[in-house]
């Protein structure tokens, strides 16, 4: 049953509700043992949060930063600053020293909660540009802190000015204060234009989405959710809340390099994810096939045309399998799906939305066909998370986004832009009067940016607006579609389409090299290096033709004519990605504009160029 209060006294409500039962599952900074802490071990760190705040001088809707990946001591700040109703301002644990440093001044944050020994440093470099910033409190307690530093104290330290509670009156005085019209999180969004946004959310904004997602997520309190993506990220942020709400156990992942392997060994039902995620577990599946006998290749891809057909032509669809076709899947599910799912750590799989950028279909029916419940949907910060998503148990159309919830308003606009008016939609950019005057419309829509329309009550999304390339012939360029459709491929790991203003499309793609340095040695390929790997026509020509396979479906003018293999990945530190991975398309044209420009000579080969 979802518990329905202000988010202030949230972890104490559930904590009164479920005493010692189990809600959090994490590891220490560095450390290789899950640990386990209680609704009432969670309720007393937030309170100690809460009246260590205060001690310190954090004030009524005062802005806090929190510069850290995922970790309990995360929680444990965010609500003890909710607690006294002060605001929470969270960065990606890899925003550059440039970006913190923005956001530190233009929030006016005095306080800062960094997480490991790279935050540290960075907030430690800028602290003397930044006017307002007093204090750095430490969340790892292996940072070494420089000995002239007077201004950082680390977070073990910082509790033990609350551990009494010994402002617990003035804190009981400010959850009775606490109302929907606060501020409770100020969310910087990077942006794909490289210009940074403060989105303001309310109190009363999250206890709208919560209510209209707590009506059709089917989050239980018997799951066990794996914390994934970062919570600064708005959907990750909105999710993790939800399921606390739910009362669901939390398994807290520090390091999302090692995700797999945490699933495997804390065994979530649920999780978060963006597509990238499904991609890599696509990608492996489908290499596992390439390398089984031909027996077993035959064995596995019977078994996944079973679970297609099951699940997606006709689960899908609102219909019931013919009994042969449920018989086979039962037997499927019990045996071959079963081991996919749990070498993946997937025992008991309830539901896994996904969102953040555009879903294959390819990897959304394969996902479903192996038995996972794959919750598609759409949302921007500023719409504080869903927007629309696929409703488990109900017919869903594998490319759309799913259905809108109730609460908001959606019309379409100019080039069938999604308007937005509802409880769920932030009142605006921090700091930013002029860019909310252009974000909102006479009539009080929010403008996403995003083009669509609805079919049969399902949201499909066409593009970013301001993404849509027009060829010099005078086509329009889905660019992102185009990805999603070649991203699948297990040799792509990273891909950009090129068309702006160009005669044809051609795309910068960078191979997943352990993938494609073994394939080289299969075929006898010998290479000094990976720019010698990417020039080699017998690699060009195989990278060709598996192009060429997934684009059938495409139009003409939007199929690739020419690539370019990339030695080097896309990167942030160099600006082409955000901190959420997205493709900053201006600084991928600018950094690689010599290897666009030779994809457009008249003289490059009609096929492609490689580099």
């Amino acid at each position: 049953m979802q518990t329905k209060c202000h988010l202030s006294v949230l972890i104490h409500k559930q904590a009164e509700k479920y005493g010692n039962r189990r809600a959090l599952i994490y590891r220490d900074f560095g450390g290789t043992k899950w640990k386990s802490a209680s609704w009432r071990d969670f309720s007393r760190k937030v309170r100690h949060v809460s009246n260590a705040m205060l001690n310190i001088g954090i004030q009524v809707q005062e802005n806090v930063g929190v510069f850290s990946q995922n970790c309990v001591e995360y929680l444990f700040t965010d609500f003890g600053a909710f607690g006294i109703r002060a605001v929470t301002v969270p960065f990606y644990a890899t925003s550059s020293e440039q970006q913190i440093q923005y956001m530190i001044c233009d929030a006016q944050i005095r306080v800062l909660f960094v997480g490991e020994q790279e935050q540290y440093d960075k907030a430690r470099r800028v602290f003397a540009h930044c006017h307002t910033l007093e204090r750095i409190i430490v969340f790892d307690r292996r940072v070494e802190i420089n000995p002239a530093d007077k201004s950082t104290i680390y977070f073990d330290d910082f509790l033990t000015l609350g551990s009494n509670s010994p402002r617990q009156s003035e804190v009981e005085k400010l959850y009775g204060e606490a109302n929907d019209d606060d501020l409770c999180n100020i969310l910087y969004t990077s942006g794909t234009t490289g210009e940074s946004k403060g989105v303001m959310l309310t109190y009363g904004q999250y206890h709208a989405a919560m209510e209209a997602n707590g009506k059709i997520i089917p989050v239980r309190e018997s799951d066990r959710v794996m914390d994934f993506l970062p919570m600064t990220h708005i959907f990750e942020r909105a999710w993790l809340i939800l399921s606390m709400e739910m009362g669901a156990e939390i398994v807290v992942n520090t390091n999302p390099k090692e995700i797999q392997q945490a699933m495997r060994e804390t065994r979530p039902t649920c999780m978060s994810a963006v597509p990238r995620f499904w991609e890599k577990v696509y990608a492996e599946v489908t290499d596992r096939i390439d390398r089984a006998t031909p027996a077993q290749q035959k064995l596995l891809r019977k078994a996944w045309a079973i679970g297609r057909r099951h699940n997606i032509e006709y689960l899908a669809r609102g219909k019931r399998p013919p009994l042969s076709l449920r018989m086979k899947y039962a037997l499927m599910h019990r045996t071959l799906f079963k081991i996919v799912r749990n070498e993946l750590g997937l025992d008991h799989p309830n539901i896994f939305p996904t969102a953040g950028a555009t879903v294959s279909p390819e990897i959304e029916e394969f996902v479903h066909s192996i038995g996972i419940c794959m919750i598609v949907g759409y949302g921007l910060t500023e719409s504080l998370a869903t927007v629309s998503c696929d409703r488990r148990g109900r017919p869903f159309t594998v490319g759309s986004v799913g259905r809108p919830i109730k609460e908001l308003d959606i019309k379409f606009g100019e080039d069938d832009e999604i308007l937005l008016k509802g409880p769920t939609v932030t009142k605006g950019y921090y700091h930013r009067e002029e860019l909310n005057k252009q974000v909102f419309d006479e009539e009080g829509y929010f403008h996403t940016g995003d083009s669509g329309y609805i079919k049969n009550g399902e949201l499909f999304l066409k593009d970013r607006i301001k993404d849509l390339f027009k060829t010099s012939n005078g086509k329009y360029i889905a660019p992102q579609m185009i990805e999603s459709k070649l991203i699948v491929d297990k040799f792509i790991d990273q891909i950009a389409v090129i068309a702006d203003q160009r005669k044809f499309v051609s795309a910068l793609i960078i191979p997943d090299y352990a993938l494609l340095e073994e394939y080289a040695g299969r075929h006898a390929i010998t290479f000094s290096s990976r720019e010698e790997l990417c020039a080699d026509p017998q690699i060009h020509e195989m990278m060709a033709e598996r192009i060429e396979t997934l684009q059938q479906q495409l139009a003409s003018y939007e199929k690739i004519k020419r690539f370019t293999l990339l030695p080097d990945h896309f990167t942030m530190e160099r600006g082409e990605l955000t901190n959420t991975l997205k493709i900053r398309r201006k600084v991928l044209a600018k950094n690689y504009a010599r290897e666009i420009e030779k994809m457009y000579e008249e003289e490059a080969d009609t096929q492609s160029e490689t580099s």
